[in-house]
C-alpha cells in the first residue's frame, strides 16, 4: 500500500544526537547529461559485496525530542484502562502509562520501503491518487508489513501501485524523518519485463528520462532528495548508497518538498 497518511511515531529512548553541518536542496537546476547512454553500465549484473565505510560522527548527550503527542493516548491499547502520563523511572521521555495493568506504550517510527526502478535509462514514477498529495509523482513505496524483509515489502509495493515486476539490484539510500517518525528505505531495481501500468492508489504510471523528472511535482521531501541524490550520481557516474537525516520544518505540510534540511548525509 501507499503512504495514505502521516503517522507521528518516534523510537523509545535515544540518548545520543548526531552531530554534523546540514545539507540543504532549495532549489534544483540540472545540465543536460553529456552522454546519451552515460549509465547504463552503472549497474552490476551480480551481486557484489562491499565494505562500506563512512566518516565518523561526534555523538552529543543530548536527548532527541518525541516527535509524537504522547498525551493523545487516553486509554491502554492492551486492557483498555486509562492511561496516566509520567516520565517513567531510568527514562527521559513522557510515556503513556496504564493505570490498570501498568504496561508503558512506547512510540516507534514506521518504515517506508520502495523501489527506484530504472528501465531504458528512464525512472519509473507513479502519480498518487489517494491523499496526501493526490496528483503528484512518487516513487512506488509504502509501509512495511510485519512478517516480510525490506526489500519483499519494497518488491510489492511497486507490484501493487505499478503493476510491475521488478529485480531488487542494492540498497540506494535509507532517509530518516524524526518529525513525523518514519524511516526511508529506498532500493535500485529493474523491470523484469517492460511491463507496467497504475494499480489503484496510483493514476498513472511513466518512465522520465533524467532531464525530464517532474521536480515541482513530486509528492515530498523524501522523493526529492533520493532523485536528486541519484541524478548527482548518474552524473558522476558512480551510484553509491546514501544515508541522511531530513528534518522538515515544524508546522510546515508533508506535501511542501522544500521544507527541509538534509542533514548527517554520508555516502559509499
Amino acid at each position: 500500500m501507499m503512504v495514505k497518511g502521516i503517522q507521528i511515531q518516534i523510537c523509545g529512548l535515544v540518548s545520543q544526537r548526531w552531530i554534523q553541518k546540514p545539507r540543504t536542496f532549495s532549489s534544483f537546476s540540472f545540465s543536460p547529461i553529456p552522454h546519451p547512454n552515460p549509465y547504463s553500465k552503472l549497474l552490476p549484473t551480480k551481486t557484489i559485496v562491499r565494505r562500506v565505510r563512512f566518516a565518523p560522527f561526534h555523538a552529543s548527550s543530548t536527548p532527541l525530542p518525541s516527535a509524537g503527542n504522547v498525551r493523545n493516548m487516553k486509554f491502554c491499547q492492551w486492557c483498555g484502562g486509562s492511561t496516566k502520563h509520567d516520565i517513567p523511572e531510568g527514562e527521559e521521555k513522557l510515556r503513556a502509562i496504564c493505570t490498570v495493568c501498568g504496561k508503558i506504550a512506547y512510540q516507534n517510527p514506521k518504515m517506508v520501503v520502495g523501489c527506484l526502478v530504472e528501465h531504458d535509462n528512464k525512472v519509473l514514477l507513479c502519480k498518487r491518487n489517494i491523499q496526501p498529495s493526490h496528483g503528484l509523482w512518487t516513487l512506488p513505496a509504502g509501509y512495511l508489513e510485519i512478517g516480510e524483509s525490506a526489500v519483499d515489502g519494497a518488491i510489492r509495493e511497486t507490484r501493487e501501485e505499478a503493476n510491475a515486476d521488478v529485480e531488487v539490484i542494492s540498497p540506494f539510500a535509507q532517509l530518516d524523518i524524526p518529525l513525523i517518525g518514519q524511516i526511508y528505505l529506498i532500493f535500485l531495481a529493474k523491470l523484469k519485463k517492460p511491463h507496467f501500468s497504475p494499480g489503484p492508489e496510483s493514476s498513472a504510471c511513466q518512465l522520465f528520462p533524467i532531464d525530464d523528472i517532474p521536480f515541482n511535482s513530486l509528492s515530498f521531501s523524501s522523493m526529492v532528495v533520493t532523485l536528486s541524490l541519484y541524478v548527482e550520481d548518474i552524473k558522476t557516474g558512480k551510484l553509491k548508497f546514501h544515508y541522511g537525516t531530513i528534518n522538515k520544518r515544524p508546522g510546515t505540510s508533508p506535501s511542501d518538498i522544500r521544507a527541509y534540511t538534509l542533514d548527517h548525509h554520508m555516502q559509499s
